[in-house]
């Protein structure tokens, strides 16, 4: 139960992670990325092939996050000027071809059937290793964390607020607006590489199939849940909804409903998104009230 328990952490440091770089996209710039998942793909393949290649652990988490905020900011150039559902569109259409490329291309990414043995950091110099990775992974989430909150008390963050509540009053007050979510966009696809890179080495197996649109229907949850633009909000939503499919997996094994997990964790994670939507829109953590000096 304690390895279990400590899996559960380390998981939900992870999808924190990934939580917070939608919320700095979506909660705070009303940037309608559906594509998210896709950064995290690059960010996790990026850095387990650097990896299998014979990099050290440090250069290839950087460079998974590096190379996902590229792709992100070569997405958002053409994609942000586009109307918010015309840029829901185009990055679901991204994450489409990211997943399609990863199950198609044989020669580098091995197809459907993936990436085995990715090097885990110091294996075999720490006696726990579990306990070690939920450690790493707790200052990696809890650093990210950090500099999002400051960030959205920055002037750089209440441009980005002033955006999502009336872009043309922001470009009226002489900001490029452009300029401010493409930066942003580049940002939070940054933070999601970083989230795959940490995702690969801690299972040192990655496939296509760990990368389905159904990951960013379940970030989306986590940021609704938790309360959008509130940056302890997508932590809280990312424990609440990975508890939710580790407690349908253990369901399974103490009742007979005739229904497998994973259509299961879909049908409780629509509810849940429905219920909130209806009757706490602000989600379980509000967000903070920012004033302009």
């Amino acid at each position: 139960m304690l390895a279990y328990a400590v899996d559960a952490l380390i998981f939900i440091n992870i999808y924190a992670i990934l939580a917070l770089s939608l919320n700095l996209e979506a909660g705070t710039a009303r940037l309608m990325n559906f594509g998210k998942v896709a950064f995290f793909a690059i960010g996790a393949y990026t850095s387990a092939l650097l990896s299998l290649a014979g990099y050290p652990f440090p250069i290839t988490l950087a460079a998974g996050a590096l190379l996902a905020g590229v792709a992100g900011l070569g997405v958002a150039l053409p994609a942000v000027r586009l109307r918010e559902d015309y840029l829901a569109i185009a990055s679901i259409a991204f994450g489409e071809i990211i997943r399609l490329i990863l199950l198609n291309e044989r020669w580098l990414t091995n197809g459907p059937v993936g990436l085995r043995g990715i090097p885990q950091p110091l294996r075999d110099a720490v006696p726990d290793y579990q306990l070690f990775y939920l450690a790493l992974t707790t200052v990696f989430m809890v650093g990210t964390a950090t500099v999002l909150h400051l960030l959205t008390w920055s002037p750089f963050g209440r441009v980005l607020r002033a955006i999502r509540e009336d872009e043309l009053v922001a470009q009226a007050l002489g900001k490029h607006t452009f300029g401010f979510k493409a930066r942003a966009f580049a940002l939070g696809s940054g933070i999601a590489g970083l989230a795959g890179a940490l995702f690969a080495h801690y299972l040192s197996f990655i496939s296509p199939d760990m990368f389905m649109p159904t990951v960013t229907f379940a970030v989306w949850t986590m940021i609704v849940v938790g309360g959008r633009g509130s940056v302890p909000g997508a932590v809280a939503g990312a424990g609440v909804v990975v508890l939710l499919e580790r407690g349908t997996r253990v369901l399974k094994d103490y009742t007979s409903l005739g229904v497998e997990p994973s259509n299961l964790r879909m049908v409780l994670l629509g509810l849940l998104l429905i219920l909130f939507l209806l009757y706490r829109p602000q989600g379980v953590i509000r967000e903070g009230k920012y004033e302009v000096d």
